[in-house]
């Protein structure tokens, strides 16, 4: 039975194959780190299938203007960018309209994780190379381990910096192949010493943060473990689609056999250590045979327990249907490559190993090239036993309805014989009323078919057998053929029987199944707290039909935090039960051992990390009586849904401490920042000025007028630049208490270009300085004195940055549409690095020189977006196209024709 299965293929192996083939493929250069030479290995593999005479493009490649890089660029045909205008500079996108329209046979596609600008098809350009796939080319492109959704938080625990550009794992899976680009950390480290990778400034903050040896070995470990995965996954898809009977102990993959017996918990953990001895993965199968459905409800709570146990472990828990359970194991052992089996050694008696045979011996004589583990684990039961009673199950009573049904059944049954009895021989007539038992076992079940089997014989003996009308039979072949009937019957009634519980027990498990995902897949989609413990009230509420309290940790006890419905309220009583179980880890309440006659019933919520909370229900529905207790069956739904719903909230909680902890970085940051920045900005000033007063102090006698006149201007010249440094902090702290209040009015744009150039003519003092005002600009609605000090803290920017002697331009004109008013600060220096230029409106950033550090704070361009966005206004830094220099927009809202509507306040 085993080979005839594992020689067909798989159809779900063969549909993901089919799928594959009608998509182009996908080859990922996967590197652990930025600067491994993923972008050069992928142009060599690109420059070998050109010269192969494959149909090859570039969409996008990211050289960095590393020389060796756009050397393998030379040659291979070029999709030109597609222009993309966004917050007034415009951004080169790759084209894929073009590229979809001269369809080739491959295109490159550099940095997959890259977020596209606003305005194209697609917001991430991972769902761009989806979209080429999908019309049949094949794409080549690279990802760095770190931007991998899964592998985020891990790799931000690593490095301590989270990266914000991410792709799906399903992208990663999706591969048709993954090629690892792997250098030792030595040689990544010589290289960014080099210069290869960043700036020299940049690489030496670089190799002390994020590029340290212990950093690049942990990422390198992880690239090489998920492609590991990702192979693996391959081999089985392989393996599964071409029916080639396992294992191939390509890895190691181990299975443990879970039953009711006790010992199953043991034998769970002595399977996750073999797992991590091996590096393996693991998981764990119950085999439901028809013997399950006569488990008591003990024994179905130790399965179902033992199963989350190998959950909460990290393993993969699956219950399959069988006859046999040695023989399903194996064969869900072969179809999934598994390489060790374990199982408990069996306690039965000889006698009973004879009698009903050994699983243990049998799987070992169908295992093959299996390994497999034969435990003696301890008797001893490490799961905590139930403390919570439950009602008597559903199944234990006795109903009269089906067995009144079958007595129906018996009954138009003879009615049907007494009609056909003219016209059909006397051994069809059995046929008749088997089909009455038949019915009764498929309506009722086997108690129900038994009985109209036994009254089915009756009423053919007493109707239909000679002598008729009594239970006496005169001819001896009667009493065979009734005889016969009557084992037929019984069989045919056990069978029928059993294939219905099955089916019962089927469709209870697919319909709780479905609910549990669809609670999974809800939970999943939450990303707040207050969203997850709705959606886990509702649904318990819902499944259960109980009211649901749901309460987390708030200090060191626990608070409600949600509820179903949302008006029910718990008493002090209520909850000092719930604080007595977060405290002590236990159930409480209705039904427990603790408390049992309270109208609550409080469950710990558990993870492998620990409590996460406490959920409590009702079974009262709001009405005065205790209620009925939750069934063997609820209360193990019950579970199911806590673990998903504590899974889910640590997840959250987990975020959140994640988002804090970047919270308190940023804001270490920031106070750093500030620390340096007053130390050296306020330090350096107030030196000059001290050394300056000394002078004059201790000198002044013998120094001549004019050295006396340029110590008294250095402490004038210091001092003003003290005042602006101070002015700055006092605008930024106005801008984030939300204190700025700008009043629109129309004012001359002249006038305060004017005003501020004045004030600025000191610091600009060595520069050549221009305005040019288009004639005939419109009034403009602004806060006059706000837009001055923008105006200001630009041209002080701009005489920092550009080389003295050098030409600074203001320049200003009306917009097409008339509504708003243009105005530009020009400078000739070095200008922006392109990945700066949103980052410098950031308060205390400042973009690195590679000769020499600027004097400043980095707030004065954060202060003038805070002042010109507050007017309605905006602000956007650019490159010039003409020369070297930066340019800086501010757009302007035009005042109405006829300003003045309102008079200014006196």
């Amino acid at each position: 039975m085993i080979e005839d299965r594992n020689n067909r293929p798989s159809p779900d192996a063969l549909l993901r194959q089919a799928a594959r083939e009608a998509r182009g493929r996908l080859k990922i250069f996967l590197g652990a780190a930025p600067g491994v030479g993923k972008t050069y290995e992928m142009l060599q593999t690109a420059q070998a299938k050109r010269r192969d005479g494959e149909d090859i493009v570039v969409g996008v490649v990211e050289t960095h203007g590393r020389k060796e890089t756009e050397a393998l660029v030379a040659g291979l045909e070029i999709v030109p960018r597609r222009r993309v205008e966004h917050k007034g500079h415009g951004l080169d996108e790759m084209d894929l309209d073009a590229i979809l329209a001269r369809r080739p046979g491959i295109v490159l596609v550099d940095e997959l994780a890259h977020t596209n600008a606003p305005g194209c098809r697609h917001a991430k350009r991972y769902q761009d190379v989806e979209e080429l796939l999908a019309a049949g080319i094949d794409v080549y492109s690279t990802l760095n381990i770190q931007h991998v959704e899964s592998l985020n938080d891990v790799v931000a625990k690593i490095t301590r910096v989270r990266v914000r550009e991410t792709v799906p794992d399903s992208i990663v899976d999706r591969a048709d192949d993954i090629e690892v680009i792997d250098i030792t950390p030595d040689d990544l480290i010589q290289r960014l010493q080099q210069g290869k990778i960043y700036l020299p400034r940049t690489a030496e903050r670089a190799i002390r943060h994020y590029f340290s040896p212990g950093n690049l070995t942990a990422l390198r470990e992880l690239a090489l473990r998920r492609t590991a995965e990702r192979v693996d996954d391959q081999l089985l898809t392989h393996m599964q689609a071409h029916a080639i009977s396992g294992p191939w102990a390509a890895g190691e993959r181990l299975l443990v056999c879970v039953n009711e017996d006790a010992t199953g918990a043991a034998l769970v953990r002595y399977a996750r250590r073999q797992a991590e001895r091996l590096r393996a993965r693991w998981g764990a199968i119950h085999v439901e045979t028809s013997r399950a459905l006569r488990l008591s409800e003990a024994d179905r709570d130790r399965i179902a327990d033992t199963l989350r146990l190998v959950e909460r472990l990290g393993g993969e828990a699956v219950t399959v249907p069988g006859r046999d359970v040695a023989e399903t194991v194996v064969e869900h052992a072969r179809a999934t490559n598994v390489t060790h089996i374990v199982i408990a050694k069996s306690r039965r008696s000889r006698w009973a190993e004879l009698l009903r045979g050994s699983v243990a011996h049998s799987l070992i004589r169908r295992a093959g090239d299996i390994s497999v583990h034969v435990i003696a684990a301890t008797t001893a039961d490490p799961i905590p036993a139930k403390t919570v009673k439950t009602a008597p199950s559903a199944r234990g009573g006795l109903r009269w309805g089906p067995f009144l049904a079958a007595a129906g059944y018996v009954a138009a049954a003879l009615g049907v014989g007494v009609a056909l009895h003219r016209v059909m021989a006397l051994n069809n007539m059995a046929l008749v009323f088997l089909t009455a038992v038949l019915a009764s076992a498929v309506t009722g079940g086997l108690g129900p078919s038994l009985f109209a089997c036994v009254a089915s014989v009756l009423a053919f003996n007493y109707f239909f057998l000679p002598p008729l009308y009594t239970f006496t039979i005169a001819d001896p072949e009667n009493i065979v053929a009734l005889l016969v009937f009557a084992v037929v019957a019984v069989i045919a009634s056990n069978l029928t029987a059993r294939v219905r519980a099955q089916a019962v027990t089927a469709r209870a498990r697919v319909k709780t199944t479905e609910d549990l995902y669809l609670f999974s897949r809800k939970l999943a989609g939450v990303v707040t707290m207050d969203d997850l413990l709705w959606a886990t009230a509702y649904q318990i509420a819902a499944m259960l039909k109980v009211h649901v309290v749901l309460l987390l940790p708030d200090g060191d006890s626990v608070a409600v935090r949600a509820g179903y419905p949302p008006e029910d309220v718990i008493d002090d009583s209520d909850l000092a039960a719930a604080v007595w179980a977060w405290e002590n880890n236990r159930a409480t309440g209705r039904g427990a051992d603790t408390l049992p006659g309270a109208k609550w019933l409080f469950l710990p919520m558990r993870t492998g990390r620990g409590l996460v909370g406490v959920v409590g229900i009702d079974t009262s529905g709001g009405r005065s009586g205790a209620g009925s207790l939750l069934t063997p069956d609820q209360r193990r739904l019950l579970d199911a849904l806590i673990d998903q719903a504590a899974l889910a909230i640590e997840r959250v909680t987990l975020a959140e401490d994640v988002d804090r902890a970047r919270l308190a970085a940023e804001t270490e940051r920031l106070r750093s920042a500030l620390l340096t920045s007053i130390s050296h900005d306020l330090r350096t000033p107030l030196a000059s000025i001290l050394g300056s007063a000394t002078s004059l102090k201790s000198y002044g006698p013998m120094l001549d007028e004019e050295s006396r006149l340029e110590l008294a201007a250095t402490i004038q010249e210091e001092a003003e630049r003290l005042n602006r440094f101070i002015a700055n902090l006092l605008d930024m702290t106005r801008l984030e208490s939300g204190a700025i209040r700008p009043r629109a009015d129309a004012v001359d744009l002249a006038d305060v270009v004017g005003s501020a150039l004045e004030r600025v003519g000191r610091i600009l003092a060595g520069h050549r300085v221009a305005m040019e005002l288009a004639p005939g600009l419109p009034m403009v609605a602004i806060d006059a004195v706000l837009v001055e000090q923008a105006l200001f803290n630009l041209l002080d920017n701009a005489g920092k940055y550009a080389p003295a002697g050098s030409r600074i331009t203001v320049r200003a004109k009306a917009e097409a549409d008339g509504q708003r008013v243009r105005v530009e600060v020009l400078d000739e220096g070095d200008g922006v690095p392109p990945e700066d230029l949103e980052r410098i409106f950031d308060p205390f950033y400042r973009v690195q020189a590679q000769d020499r550090q600027r004097a400043g704070t980095g707030l004065g361009l954060a202060i003038c977006r805070g002042f010109v966005e507050a007017m309605g206004g905006t602000i956007t830094a650019a490159n010039r196209t003409d020369r070297k220099g930066a340019v800086f927009t501010l757009s302007l809202p035009a005042a109405p024709a006829m300003p003045g509507l309102e008079e200014p306040e006196s």
